[in-house]
């Protein structure tokens, strides 16, 4: 595309230059054509990937870093993607993935594929703004139809939520182990739930997932409590504690440095001594002040010096220092302590208890354990995993199920997977299409077979022939089976309920919410001015010909 001024002429007929040098412009159908094909390309990247069939993909970035993954947030985030349009498809992947942590495939896809109909419609001449507003009508009425459909659950059966747990770890490379994995994540998530004003609220970041590689997926355990990637300051201190009284500090066990500069005149060996012996007798007194509280085990959010390191040491107190902010709040909700930031503000009252806590090695690290924690409003689950690769990838899978379980703890409703309530919307807004008039019917009817994009998806990645597997799927559903979707696995139409793949009522939403804003978005633009890049001041260096041609001696 060259660069183009935007047309204006004086009297004389001397051409106004009106943009800056280098900007490219492209207008109408061109510029609508574009930004189509440019996400509907992200789309075709992510489709394969889809459902319980789909393919990993290797993303390699600049440093050469590795990642290997089915996940479409993820796969988005990898890509360096430049257009600007394609940079839309992945901002609503990060918004899905941020909002209900599933569906990320899914909406890419569907916006892809109602961006596809669209274009269709404008080669028929249909105005994008009659387009627009039969999409947001025909989304209007799939979400309707999605809470008509919707079945209520109650949000602490834990069988219905590792189905759930299950249904989202289906499609990714864990799913081996996905009975094992969900069963840990519903239990996290319970355990971390707190009831307010009769509804449930979860907060995803009380559950602690740390990850290490070595042994197998099927070491992966839930610590009630938390699991910190440090280790005990000083080899003199016990490495493991029964019946621990734990003290939080958010305070420096050292002799803390003066704001302003001070000079002191030692004159006498004496006095040396006595500074010293002042400096040791503040820190044991500070050991004293923890040991009165009752603690037997310390975590400080700063420094310990080394002399409170040996004189903790000596009382068998185990600290821990330098833990991370974030890692003292989940260690207060988990063990119930409240974090000190003073050690004269420090009482028995505010100790916190578990019932271990243990140094242990992992491979080549050495991690403490807080276990045995009463009523832990804070949990860690330890991903294991054979390579690097498999532990990322499981711990991809596991915030998946994580965030399904949440959606379904805070709010209820369930549908069937497999593409069963797309198919299902669909029909009812067919339907409900025949009562319109217009060209906004011809957007409507867009939509509802755009939303079959989802089935089709996953009967092409299973290797069926999605056109038989869609007409398969219309019937079943004309017959009124609400739940009939595409078996992956035996290669038909199945009743999905039947087959226990459950998704959230939630997920689903969000999918139809994203994708019709992205695609009504990116209908609307009709005109894309692109700045030129900026001209680089350096000059290139001189070819060596013409350095080596020069005559010696001569200056430029």
């Amino acid at each position: 595309m060259s660069a183009e001024v935007i047309p204006a002429i004086t009297e004389s007929g001397q051409p106004i230059l009106i943009l800056k040098e280098g900007t490219t412009r492209s207008r109408g159908r061109e510029a609508q054509r574009n930004n189509i094909t440019a996400a509907s390309i992200i789309a075709e990247t992510v489709k394969t990937s889809l459902g319980p069939r789909g393919m990993d993909k290797m993303l390699v970035d600049s440093l050469g870093d590795v990642t290997i993954t089915n996940d479409g947030a993820t796969i988005l985030k990898e890509m360096d993607v430049q257009h600007p349009a394609a940079k839309m498809m992945v901002e609503i992947a990060k918004a899905q993935d941020t909002e209900v942590g599933d569906g990320t495939t899914s909406v890419v896809v569907l916006t892809g594929e109602l961006l596809t109909k669209a274009q269709e419609l404008i080669d028929l001449k249909v105005h994008p703004t009659l387009i627009v507003e039969g999409y947001k009508k025909g989304a209007e009425q799939a979400l309707e139809y999605l809470r008509q459909i919707a079945i209520k659950v109650q949000p602490e059966d834990k069988e219905t939520l590792k189905k759930i747990a299950m249904t989202a770890m289906g499609t990714k490379s864990v799913a081996e182990n996905k009975e094992f994995l969900a069963s840990i994540a519903v239990d996290a998530i319970l355990q971390v739930a707190q009831r307010v004003d009769g509804e449930y609220r979860v907060d995803l970041d009380d559950v602690k997932v740390e990850k290490k590689a070595g042994e197998s997926l099927m070491d992966t355990k839930l610590i009630q409590g938390i699991a910190l990637d440090k280790e005990v300051v000083h080899p003199g201190m016990p490495k493991l504690v029964r019946n621990a009284k734990i003290a939080l500090l958010n305070c420096p066990m050292e002799i803390e440095k003066t704001e302003f500069d001070a000079k002191i005149n030692i004159e006498t060996p004496e006095q040396i001594k006595a500074f010293l012996d002042e400096e040791t007798r503040m820190l044991k007194q500070m050991v004293e002040k923890v040991k009165a509280a009752g603690a037997n085990v310390v975590f400080c959010q700063k420094g310990i010096d080394d002399a409170a390191q040996h004189f903790m040491a000596k009382e068998g107190i185990l600290a821990v220092r330098r833990v991370k902010e974030s890692d003292m709040q989940k260690l207060a909700k988990a063990t119930g302590a409240k974090i000190a930031t003073s050690l004269d503000e420090l009482r028995p009252e505010d100790l916190g208890y578990a019932e271990l806590v243990e140094e242990r090695k992992l491979g080549e690290d050495k991690w403490t354990f807080i276990e045995g924690c009463k009523n832990p409003r804070s949990v860690t689950i330890l991903v294991r995993g054979g390579a690097d690769k498999v532990v990322e990838e499981a711990e991809r899978s596991l915030h998946d199920a994580l965030c399904v379980i949440k959606d379904v703890v805070q709010r209820p409703a369930i549908l069937a997977g497999g593409g069963a309530p797309e198919a299902e919307v669909a029909l009812r807004i067919k339907r409900w299409a025949e009562q319109l008039t217009g060209r906004e019917q011809l957007a409507v009817l867009k939509f509802a077979e755009a939303l079959e994009v989802i089935p089709s998806a996953l009967a092409e990645n299973a290797g069926l022939d999605p056109i038989d597997i869609i007409v398969a799927l219309r019937a079943a559903h004309e017959k009124g089976e609400t739940w009939s979707g595409v078996d992956v696995f035996n290669g038909k139409v199945s009743d999905m309920s039947k087959l226990e793949v459950l998704e959230p009522l939630i997920v689903k939403e969000q999918v139809i919410k994203s994708a019709t804003e992205a695609a009504t978005t990116i209908l609307r633009i009709d005109d894309v001015i692109a700045a030129g890049k900026p001209k680089e001041e350096a000059k290139p260096p001189k070819p060596k010909e013409e350095e080596e041609a020069k005559p010696s001696g001569l200056e430029d």
